[in-house]
């Protein structure tokens, strides 16, 4: 028999119990130090090192404070090892005070602390798992984003509550994928707003907006953002499909906060942030703006035959608009900004209050705001006044009552001097005469000062009130509860103005009043029930919507004059009254179903039937129903990839709708022209039919399908969404032109089909997450293709279905196609060009090459919208300090994003009197490269040159620091935060002009978008 060597880790396992008695031999006889054993996992042999320092301590959980078993304690970069007991306790000897401990633990983020001159450290997990137990709103009611089987994202607003902005959805800018919210140009302006792209052709285009629970219909300027508490966004059909006929543009849910249960928090924040362009772009002063009328002129200020020598006989002087002439016929000695008296450096003041709290009984939230924006351009003026409460009691052990409810007070009195305006006045001319009265008429012509504005006696104000009751009765069956809600909206616009130079400067007062209500009463039965690992969610929704909305105006024109101004307007010579009123009411029930198998097996099925005064006679009511499903797939026990913590594939398919506008069904009645009957007869107004009716209108149905993979990777490390969707959109509500012998030209009608289909990518990593710093990463992505599958039909019998190229429209473009003609260069001085065309005008690509530039020759460039959209935002933190920096892009490629962007020059009276805007590459025959056209006479065709629009944005970035310690102590604070941000400080864009994203060019009627500084502070007692 032989005998084989025993390996290293047995016999250094067979030796352990010497090793140890030894060590407690050791310890027992003398204080020389701590002794330690470290087993070398390598070589298997267990080994004594000295240490000098024990620590103890004691892990914990985040939410449920109990302790945690089994975590491990380990020496950054060495090899000393604990393990938590039972009780979450742990033992561990280290070497010195610099030491880093590393506590891990399958399910929690990895925590560092580093042992400085402490003996007890005490550690509490986050688990890497919360953003799964977070709680979303899905449209009545709420799930665990775990359960979630729709698209369903919670925007990130912590990061941007700093950025200097009065509107809430400018804070949502590039934070969720799919969601496209523009760039604002006015204060107090709301931006654009869409979701996964065009759905409609003549329909309504407007993201449903869901307040509280409540369809909201007022201003996003009326919510105080500070009042929100999150914002979740519904994007694909299976998610909308519970709000039936409204939802095809998407879902966005809006949730105000609430007081938490604790003692009562006082918080205060005040905010001062400036405002001014983005883009130094400013019109012609003295020497630039002659200079232009001189080229304009360039066949007599330039020697032929190649006109770039200068002609020493010319006379500037005589070109010149008399208007800018002494008595003399000398140049006027101005040089006058009429931009810089027109503007300023904009500024954001806001200051928020609000007291909450709340016992296991009853929670409550108190809050105001007073808000000011003025925006660079003067009297653009945006003033906010906001109160809400929001208070729930649990009345008994089964009912719950509860109101939310706010007042928004706001004030855009003034009248701004119209920026066009203002751009194309010549700086040779002031804006008063010699006694400092404005001039009427600076250019002696019909265009007015518009500094006159200045003289408007302006009252504009919106009041907007909003309140949602609601109780909550957990009725005898386990698991079965009622609740029942009535949400209010009520709205009051008023806009008085009156000006001694409106109408044709005879003087013109007005009143206008608008009054908005509506409610809706919801019925929802929900019903909970949980079987072994089967869990079952039923919802049952019945509701009714009523809108109700007043307009009155009375103006009079031609004053003696305006003392009392709209206070008084039976002093007009000419007076006239509008007023008009809507009505329209929805009914609406839904079932909803959700299962789930052991938190690993998802199901979610929905269908909603909805009735609107405002469908047409045979299609009162449509139904909208939609399916869903996840799994798990992490869960699963054949599941074993150490470096995936969760992966969850979902996907949907539902049915959501467009309703059709009010009375659009119907034949509508309007006056017709006034008569007058015989000799002294009185005026009569007569009525006629000025539309037909349809019977068979009916809804746009938007059907779709999405595809999702949700993950969480490297014990959190990184983690996303993936989603594909495809959807149809059928119905399409569109004005199709008829025989003008029936009487009229064209009909409301059901046509077509248009697809959107598109990618979305949201990934967050934490890169670095070592003791007092940390870095994480947040990256969105989303495109989409939409195109228009279907119009009219095959009207011709040819098998080939028509474009609409007069609308714009062409089966298998896009709707947002450029179909124009196409541009190639300009011509130059001894070319031979065309009749019909100079030098500095266009050349037009002859698409037919019939050497006929005509109708025939138009194409399709490319299309308005984006390629695709990607943010970056990057959150750096150490110790105190929490740094975050926010990229923005949109990108278009060579054949999208693409806007017109065309300042043209053409010789007459207007353009040699009119100011541009300064450092135009406008064409001459000394600039033949120049890129846009200046020419002496009009081309026959003048076509835009269509520029890319894509751009990166340095969007927001903010700097906060949050006092900590014994100062927060002895002034008994809760919390002290002070900041400084920034937005859109940087834009990089091959685009001329203000801003590509608002599609604002080179030309006079462009309007900059704001970047801007603020500084702040945060304090709760």
């Amino acid at each position: 028999m032989k005998y084989r060597s025993l390996p290293k880790r047995i016999i250094a396992i067979t030796f352990l119990p010497v090793v140890i008695l030894a060590i407690s031999t050791s310890a027992n006889a003398g204080n020389s130090g701590n002794a330690a054993l470290v087993l070398n996992t390598k070589s298997g042999i267990a080994v004594i090192s000295q240490a000098d320092i024990i620590i103890t301590g004691k892990v914990t959980d985040e939410k449920t404070k109990s302790p945690i078993p089994g975590v491990s304690v380990k020496v950054k970069n060495g090899s000393s090892t604990a393990v938590t007991d039972g009780n979450g306790v742990y033992k561990i000897n280290v070497a010195n005070e610099q030491t880093v401990l590393l506590f891990s633990y399958i399910g929690y983020d990895v925590q560092e602390v580093t042992v400085g001159n402490l003996k007890n450290i005490n550690v509490v997990l986050k688990s890497s798992q919360a953003n799964l137990d977070e709680v979303v709103v899905v449209g009545y009611g709420t799930q665990k984003k775990a359960d979630v089987t729709g698209s369903v994202v919670r925007a990130n607003l912590d990061d941007f509550r700093n950025a200097p902005t009065t509107n809430v959805a400018n804070l949502l800018q590039g934070t969720v994928p799919g969601l496209n919210v523009g760039q604002v140009n006015r204060a107090g302006a709301t931006p654009s707003i869409s979701i996964r792209g065009q759905n409609t052709l003549g329909g309504n285009q407007n993201v449903l907006i869901i307040l509280d629970g409540v369809q909201y219909n007022g201003s996003l300027t009326s919510i105080n953002p500070d009042d929100i508490a999150s914002i979740d966004i519904l994007k694909d059909a299976s998610a909308t499909a519970v709000y039936g006929a409204q939802a095809a543009n998407g879902v966005i849910l809006i949730t105000s906060r609430k007081g938490a249960i604790g003692r009562t928090r006082i918080s205060f924040s005040t905010q001062y942030a400036t405002q001014k362009p983005n883009i130094d772009l400013k019109p012609m002063a003295r020497d630039e703006y002659l200079d232009h009328i001189k080229y304009l002129y360039y066949d007599e200020a330039f020697l032929a035959p190649d006109f770039t020598k200068p002609n020493p006989a010319f006379d500037l002087v005589s070109k010149v608009d008399a208007s800018m002439k002494d008595a003399q016929c000398n140049l006027l000695p101005n040089d006058f900004s009429w931009y810089d008296d027109a503007t300023k450096t904009g500024s954001i003041i806001d200051n928020q209050l609000s007291v909450s709290g709340g016992t296991d009984k009853i929670n409550y939230l108190l809050s105001g705001s007073l808000t000011r924006n003025s925006g660079f351009i003067n009297n653009d003026v945006f003033k906010r006044k906001t109160i809400r409460a929001n208070i729930e009691t649990k009345a008994t052990d089964w009912l719950t009552i509860g109101l939310q409810s706010f007042g928004t007070f706001v004030n855009e009195d003034g009248v701004e001097p119209n920026f066009v305006d203002i751009n194309l006045m010549s700086p040779l001319i002031l804006p008063w005469d010699n006694n400092g009265n404005l001039k009427i008429n600076p250019f002696n012509t019909n265009v007015v000062n518009p500094l006159l504005n200045y003289q408007a006696r302006d009252y504009d104000r919106h009041n907007y009130f909003f309140a949602n009751v609601y109780g909550n009765v957990q009725l005898p069956v386990k698991g079965l509860s009622y609740k029942i809600s009535f949400g209010n909206n009520y709205r009051l616009d008023f806009k008085n103005i009156s000006n001694m130079y409106d109408a044709n400067l005879t003087g013109q007062a007005s009143k206008e009043n608008t009054t908005y209500y509506d409610y809706t009463f919801d019925n929802l039965l929900t019903y909970n029930k949980v079987i072994g690992k089967h869990n079952f969610t039923g919802t049952l929704l019945y509701g009714a919507i009523e809108r109700d909305n007043s307009y009155t105006r009375a103006y009079s024109t031609g004053f003696s004059r305006l003392t009392l101004g709209y206070d008084n307007l039976q002093q007009g010579t000419n007076r006239f009254a509008i007023s008009n009123a809507w009505k329209e009411t929805l009914n609406y029930q839904m079932f909803r179903l959700n299962y789930n198998f052991d938190s690993k097996y998802l199901f979610t099925g929905t269908i909603r039937r909805d009735g609107f005064s405002g469908f047409a006679e045979n299609n009162k009511y449509g139904i909208f129903p939609s399916v869903s499903a996840g799994w798990d797939i992490s869960k699963e026990s054949f599941f074993k990839v150490n470096w995936v913590d969760n992966l969850k594939l979902r996907v949907g398919y539902g049915v959501a709708g467009n309703q059709t506008t009010r009375y659009s069904s119907l034949a509508n009645v309007g006056v017709s022209a006034s008569y007058v009957f015989g000799d002294g007869g009185s005026t009569q107004f007569g009525q006629q039919v000025n539309s037909l009716s349809n019977p068979d209108l009916k809804w746009e149905r938007t059907t779709g399908a999405n595809l999702g993979l949700e993950f969480t990777l490297f014990k959190n490390r990184l983690s996303g969404v993936i989603e594909y969707y495809d959807t149809k959109t059928t119905d399409l509500l569109y004005s199709v032109n008829i025989p003008v012998i029936t009487g009229f030209s064209n009909i409301l009608t059901n046509i077509g089909q248009l697809n959107n289909k598109g990618l979305e990518v949201s990934l967050n990593s934490k890169n670095i997450n070592s003791g007092q710093f940390k870095w994480t990463s947040s990256l969105n992505f989303a495109r989409n293709v939409n195109k228009v599958v279907k119009l009219l039909g095959d009207l011709n019998g040819d098998g080939v279905e028509d474009d609409l190229p007069q609308s714009g429209l062409f089966i298998g473009q896009p709707t947002a196609v450029i179909y124009d003609y196409q541009v190639n260069g300009i011509w130059q001085v001894g070319e031979k060009i065309p009749t019909g065309y100079s030098p500095g005008t266009y050349r037009i690509v002859d698409q037919n090459g019939d050497g006929v530039i005509n109708a025939s020759d138009r194409a399709v460039l490319g299309s308005s919208a984006p390629a695709y959209r990607i943010s970056l935002l990057n959150n750096f933190q150490y110790k105190n300090f929490t740094l975050s920096i926010f990229l923005n892009s949109v990108q278009g490629g060579d054949k999208s994003y693409l806007a017109g962007n065309t300042p043209r020059l053409i010789r007459d009276d207007n353009s040699i009197r009119n100011n541009y805007l300064s450092g135009i590459d406008f064409w001459s025959p000394d600039n033949p490269n120049g890129k846009y056209p200046r020419s002496i006479v009009s081309a026959t065709l003048n076509p835009p040159l269509f520029q890319n629009r894509s751009f990166v944005r340095l969007q927001d970035v903010s700097l906060s620091y949050k006092f900590s310690g014994k100062l927060i102590e002895r002034m008994k604070l809760q919390n002290l935060n002070v900041f400084v941000s920034g937005r859109n400080l940087a834009t990089w864009t091959s685009w001329d002009g203000w801003d590509p994203e608002t599609n604002q060019g080179l030309t006079n009627d462009g309007r900059p978008v704001f970047k801007g500084y603020s500084v702040g502070l945060n304090v709760t007692f």
